[in-house]
């Protein structure tokens, strides 16, 4: 189960789900968590997959549990340091 800050609208992950939030580390893309895990694991249309999966976290992205991002999470920083 998880619960969103914003509106405190809670929502309660079925196994598919789970597989889901715990394949969104930020550098994977969607992309290959639909065909590297959801599709393998669940035996899945991958075009039904890559459907029910957009919804899906499209859905907690609109409740502010999930940021969607074109491009993947680093820790690096922008720019370099400079050097001192």
């Amino acid at each position: 189960m998880i619960m969103s800050a914003v509106d405190s609208t809670f929502f309660t992950l079925n196994e598919v789900a789970t597989a889901i939030w715990q394949a969104a580390d930020g550098r994977t893309p969607l992309s290959n968590i639909v065909t590297g895990k959801i599709c393998r694991e669940f035996e899945v249309d991958p075009d039904q997959a890559r459907r029910d999966v957009e919804q899906f976290v499209t859905e907690l992205s609109q409740h502010g549990i999930l940021l969607l991002s074109e491009q993947p999470i680093t820790n690096s920083p922008a720019s370099p340091p400079e050097a001192a």
